[in-house]
């Protein structure tokens, strides 16, 4: 009976020794660190990985995980250059890269973050009028992310980026803010409407100008063309009188000839219009010769 008590409990001990044993090996995870103490004190800081901690002696203080962490943060108020107050909320982007910092180096790290992050979007935005603070808002950003950094590094923390998620003005601003917009546009929409109109008469008046420029050289070529025309007739009249005047002194004409033409121009002369016509001193003689040239055709 006794034998078997003995067996009994060097079985449970056995046991208990596994269980103690298993529980002190310990499994660090991936982007994780755990801050280790000996006896109170920091003894130091495990990486990812396999660990056997010491028992009663070691004692894991804090499981740190080295991921980069968001924080989002609620509404803060704060008052512009201008005194106007409004509601800015911002979320800050951050991680941890010195474990040991981070355990020890200051009491509740988020919301050591928050009021520091509060506090200093204050300062920035109270140094800004209202239409600054609207459109610097990749200013903001960068001024509080090299602030806060500078402020946590002793923590153990890195602030990669803070962004300004919402600026909130006052209702009554929105409304100003909102009525200038639609002036704005209002303003724009009639300045391209008169910009429309005028671009249309210039567009309309050079048309007219291109017609009548276009109509008066028609009217010029028709112009040189009939000149040109009348030009190359009387030439060709002159030409052909030329011409006549030419074989006519070539053939010779005698003097009967030159009568009788006398007498063609006397008649033309009598055929027309005017109410005194001038007979030429030898009249009778061109009659007689004209009887000469009757009869010699006759014979």
């Amino acid at each position: 009976m006794a034998g078997l008590t003995g067996t009994i409990v060097g079985i449970a001990a056995l046991i208990i020794l596994l269980i103690i044993l298993v529980r002190c090996i310990c499994i660090v995870p991936q982007a994780s660190a755990w801050v280790i103490e000996s006896l109170g004190r920091y003894k130091e800081t495990w990486g990812a990985g396999l660990h056997f901690r010491v028992p009663i002696i070691y004692r894991v203080t804090k499981k740190v995980s080295l991921k980069e962490q968001v924080a989002d943060f609620e509404p803060q108020p704060v008052i512009t250059k201008d005194n106007v107050t409004m509601r800015v909320d911002s979320v800050v982007f951050f991680y941890i890269f010195d474990a040991r910092a981070f355990a020890y180096g200051v009491e509740r790290p988020i919301a050591a973050i928050e009021n520091l992050s509060a506090t200093t979007l204050r300062n920035i935005i109270g140094s800004m009028t209202l239409d600054e603070t609207l459109t610097s808002r990749d200013d903001i950003n960068g001024r509080i992310t090299a602030i806060l950094d500078e402020a946590t590094d002793k923590w153990g923390i890195k602030v990669s980026r803070v962004e300004v998620k919402n600026i909130e003005p006052p209702k009554s601003i929105q409304d100003a803010m909102e009525k200038q917009m639609k002036a704005e546009r209002e303003k724009r929409e009639a300045i391209l409407t008169a910009e429309g109109k005028k671009q249309s008469a210039i567009t309309l008046a050079e048309g007219e100008k291109q017609a009548a420029i276009l109509r008066a050289e028609a009217v010029k070529e028709q112009r040189i063309r009939e000149a040109e025309g009348e030009a190359q007739a009387l030439l060709a009249v002159q030409r052909a009188k030329a011409e006549s005047i030419r074989l006519i002194n070539e053939a010779a004409p005698g003097e009967g000839y030159i009568k009788l033409k006398s007498f063609d121009t006397a008649e033309a002369m009598a055929n027309g219009q005017a109410t005194k016509i001038i007979v030429p001193s030898d009249i009778a003689n061109l009659a007689g010769t004209i009887a000469a040239l009757k009869e010699s055709s006759k014979d």
